[in-house]
């Protein structure tokens, strides 16, 4: 009558298997978990500061590049002269055009207008000459303001 039990001896005939776990990575480590963990398990646990870890310090061997532009360069930026801006504003009304249709003639953006109007620029000659030739006024170097007709004769 079979039980359901095998009769006889039963015995092992492989090995047993053993699982290992990883070593764990250094970063793993780190985390503020394994650190709270180890200090629970009252493990040694060593904490080292880096020297201006996470501030935004710079070493004192290395100088600031703004003062080493400042010392070769001038601090100041030229900026477009008054009498320029007058020139621009007064051919520009006289024209009857407002700041975004001298920029489309000049196509140059309405922004740059405005900032050459308000003294806020710094002069590139390439705009200016765009400007010269769309208002018809000279507006570099001598007689700022005159006709650019009088100017060529």
């Amino acid at each position: 009558m079979p039980t359901g039990r095998l009769s006889g001896n039963i015995t092992q005939d492989w090995e047993p298997v053993v699982l290992r776990r990883t070593k764990p990575k250094a970063a793993d480590l780190k985390s503020s978990k394994a650190v709270n963990q180890a200090l629970r398990s009252g493990a040694a646990v060593e904490t080292v500061r880096k020297s201006a870890a996470g501030m935004n310090k710079h070493s004192a061997a290395v100088a600031p590049a703004r003062k080493l532009d400042e010392t070769t360069e001038p601090a100041a930026v030229e900026r477009v002269a008054v009498e320029v801006r007058a020139a621009i504003q007064k051919a520009r009304v006289a024209k009857g055009w407002s700041q975004a249709e001298l920029a489309k003639h000049i196509n140059e953006r309405a922004q740059v207008v405005q900032e050459y109007e308000s003294s806020k620029a710094a002069p590139a000659q390439a705009v200016l000459a765009k400007m010269e030739r769309a208002l018809e006024v000279k507006l570099r170097g001598k007689g700022v303001g005159a006709p650019l007709a009088a100017v060529g004769k």
